[in-house]
């Protein structure tokens, strides 16, 4: 087991995080306010989003935990589901200039459209502002925020901490879950789970 968790922390990975060194954000609290500009250059701005239920995302593209949903179609499957229903599905990159996952926005277009991912648009937070606002530590990372401006959602995308993709099919889809609930009108059941996957790796 120590040896498992060296060789983790020598690659930068993290299957369970602590929250001790950011301000996150608090589950039925508002969410906290960003202004952002996209991978296509777009300006986007939470407030404008009231009205719509919002998923942020925080992905890295050579991030082992993000390849395994992207790679089995499972995130880009959720964002189809996700548009569908009305749901703006934000992915958030916080890598820093020089840092594992830093892309500028031509890249991350490019990268999305080799994946077939379908995100209503791509964050670009190079300074890691947005990120440490909601106390984002993991790729992926998700959050979900209700018409009404509230956080409704922290924590995994499911419930299987692992790389492979074969647990998809077997874990708890606590981002799909969460969605229903919101779109039936209910309290999230799980608001708050432990997420997984890589470090962000964060401006120093």
């Amino acid at each position: 087991m120590m040896i498992q968790k060296r060789q983790l922390l020598a690659l930068g990975l993290s299957a369970v995080t602590s929250f001790a060194a950011f301000a996150a954000a608090t589950v039925d609290q508002p969410a906290p306010a960003f202004t952002a500009t996209t991978a296509d250059g777009r300006s986007v701005d939470l407030a404008s989003l009231r009205g719509k239920t919002v998923v942020l995302e925080w992905t890295n593209h050579d991030c082992p935990y993000v390849k395994k949903h992207y790679d089995s179609g499972n995130i880009p499957a959720q964002q189809k589901e996700a548009a569908a229903q009305g749901v703006v599905w934000l992915q958030v990159i916080s890598s820093a200039p020089g840092q594992q996952g830093f892309v500028d926005g031509a890249t991350a277009a490019k990268l999305n459209a080799s994946r077939n991912a379908v995100p209503s648009g791509t964050l670009l937070d190079p300074t890691g502002a947005i990120g440490k606002a909601y106390g984002a530590q993991t790729t992926p990372h998700l959050y979900i925020i209700t018409p009404t401006g509230q956080l409704a959602y922290k924590g995994g995308i499911d419930s299987i901490a692992t790389a492979k993709k074969d647990d998809i099919a077997k874990a708890e889809p606590y981002v799909k879950l969460a969605l229903a609930d919101i779109a039936a009108g209910r309290k999230v059941a799980q608001a708050s789970t432990r997420p997984y996957g890589c470090s962000i790796k964060y401006s120093s």
